[in-house]
């Protein structure tokens, strides 16, 4: 007879429930070199990893964005919500500082959707931003040269004079997503809105205490204390996270230590510019949120 020796903690963790956790923290869709922020082909290997997690009892989910690509928050709603429906497994959302916008999309893929009393949450509407430039380049003598086949390849140039007709085209672009958006909160949260009516769809935001007045949620909680309470005292939080190759970490070190002008054998370092582009881009996301 051959005995076997197991760790002390591993004679009792197969009776404890386990609920794999996912976290989706930043602007959705925008990107960096180098680091990108949420989207599904980055976020796709977490969310299967976390339904195919044998013993999951439920999956869990952190959400602390202020939004941003209506088509990537989508993208993972849809991902979510299939492997739910495939795996039979009950779906819990947890917002942090903010679920607004493209982050309430993405919280939408929950059964049920909690918050802390000051989270920020809703904004379901759609925003479009840009400078305009035209007067400030005739001052520099600067001269604008577009050649395009089709008169409306250079819509909303930033280089151009607004045009009425082009704000008048994006707008009706912009109703459509927000139709999108609308359709899916009220086919996702259902009764549990319907008192509020169409006030919740004008890219307002609410507190979490005020959300759970609205229906836009279900309760105020933090993840560990709800899921104590649904799934047992026992149960363990796994989290689930991205998994990087030892060729991406070093590769990372390698470009974090050369100037942007370098180029060893022709490959030239990320850009500082657009970093700091991206950055001022997502520092606008969270402020617009007080953050």
């Amino acid at each position: 007879m051959v005995l076997v020796k197991l760790p002390f903690a591993r004679l009792f963790s197969k009776s404890r429930p386990v609920v794999p956790v996912l976290r989706f923290a930043g602007p959705i869709g925008a990107v960096t070199p180098l680091r990108p922020g949420l989207n599904l082909t980055a976020m796709a290997g977490v969310i299967h990893r976390a339904f195919a997690m044998k013993g999951a009892k439920a999956v869990a989910i952190q959400i602390n964005s202020p939004g941003g690509s209506a088509v990537q928050s989508m993208l993972i709603y849809k991902r979510i919500r299939d492997l739910a429906d495939e795996k039979g497994l009950p779906v819990y959302v947890f917002a942090e500082d903010v679920a607004a916008s493209g982050g309430y999309l993405i919280a939408l893929a929950g059964d049920e959707i909690y918050v802390d009393a000051s989270s920020i949450i809703g904004s379901i509407g759609v925003v479009a931003t840009g400078f305009g430039f035209d007067k400030a380049i005739k001052r520099l003598g600067i001269q604008r040269r577009v050649y395009t086949a089709g008169d409306q390849k250079v819509l909303l140039d930033p280089f151009q004079p607004e045009k009425p007709d082009e704000v008048e085209r994006l707008k009706e672009l912009q109703a459509d997503v927000h139709e999108t958006f609308v359709d899916l909160v009220k086919q996702r949260r259902g009764r549990r809105i319907k008192k509020a009516g169409d006030k919740l769809f004008t890219g307002e935001f609410w507190s979490g205490k005020k959300a759970v007045e609205l229906g836009l949620v279900d309760g105020i909680s933090d993840m560990r204390s709800k899921m104590r309470e649904l799934v047992g005292k026992k149960v363990r939080l796994k989290p689930v996270t991205p998994k990087r190759s030892l060729f991406s970490r070093r590769l990372r070190g390698v470009f974090s230590s050369l100037p942007d002008d370098m180029a060893d054998g022709g490959m030239a370092a990320p850009s500082f510019a657009d970093d700091l582009i991206s950055a001022v881009e997502a520092r606008a996301l969270w402020s617009r949120f007080g953050l």
